[in-house]
């Protein structure tokens, strides 16, 4: 495993949407060559994270290590920095509040800077298969949340999604009403109130998990957004494993979700 000779990169993005830079760390496996194209799994960090969460959470060795061993197929992982700003087109301006909490949000057009901006710009830098069937999108907490509602807003655009400890909340809280206006844009967002109103392309596979002992109690709402999900006939897995909403449960089953984004097909 110590010869193991995949790459990190870092990208750094100005965009317009949201007149700032970002950057993303990217991971590229092993054996890597513009002669070949590869699928990319985006990763989305939590609350209060950034790009660096590639290398906390310890993806890119259990990339490694799945791969090594033929487990899932070589991919490109993409962890950008999204900020403290759930991933959503907040406010046409881009600039940092506080919330209920005296904690520091951001909010700007961060799902166009996604949509727009970061995939277009990996397509372009990178040797990926540019079509939905080998993009995939993923995240934890704050990151899951914004994984959740990008795959079913955007669905010709990723054909995996995973929500890990994904903070999707049953009611609008305090602390996040500077994210949304009014209650309308609070629907628009929410992955539940999404599933229940929209059409869920048949092909798209979603994987959904929490700790059980989860601060947030996130999978009441994996449950809900679940059955909603099963009864449209969507493939979609459910699971509660044994941990709290931490940094230690997301290392304890990062392989799981690396097999569910690069399974050998």
């Amino acid at each position: 495993m110590t010869n193991i000779k995949s790459k990190i990169e870092t990208l750094e993005i100005q965009s317009r949407c949201l007149n700032k830079k970002l950057k993303a760390l990217i991971y590229l496996p092993e054996g890597y060559t513009k002669t070949k194209s590869y699928s990319v799994l985006y990763f989305l960090h939590g609350r209060s994270g950034d790009e660096q969460f590639l290398l906390r959470s310890n993806m890119h060795l259990a990339a490694d290590r799945l791969i090594h061993e033929k487990r899932i197929n070589p991919l490109i992982i993409v962890c950008s920095n999204i900020e403290n700003s759930r991933g959503i087109n907040s406010s046409p301006l881009s600039k940092e509040c506080v919330d209920s909490q005296g904690r520091i949000i951001n909010i700007g057009r961060y799902e166009d800077y996604f949509i727009s901006e970061l995939i277009p710009a990996i397509d372009a830098a990178y040797a990926t298969i540019n079509d939905s069937t080998a993009r995939f999108v993923g995240g934890v907490s704050m990151g899951g949340y914004a994984a959740l509602h990008y795959a079913f807003r955007h669905q010709n655009l990723f054909s995996k999604v995973g929500g890990h400890m994904p903070a999707i909340e049953l009611t609008l809280e305090e602390e996040d009403k500077p994210y949304f206006p009014d209650l309308s844009d609070w629907s628009k967002y929410n992955p539940i109130k999404i599933a229940e109103c929209s059409e869920i392309r048949p092909d798209m596979k979603v994987y959904l998990d929490a700790g059980n002992q989860d601060e947030g109690q996130f999978y009441q709402g994996c449950s809900i957004l679940h059955g909603i999900l099963i009864d449209k006939g969507v493939e979609c897995q459910n699971h509660l494993f044994d941990g709290h909403h931490n940094e230690a449960y997301i290392k304890a089953n990062i392989e799981k979700y690396l097999m569910f984004y690069g399974n050998i097909i």
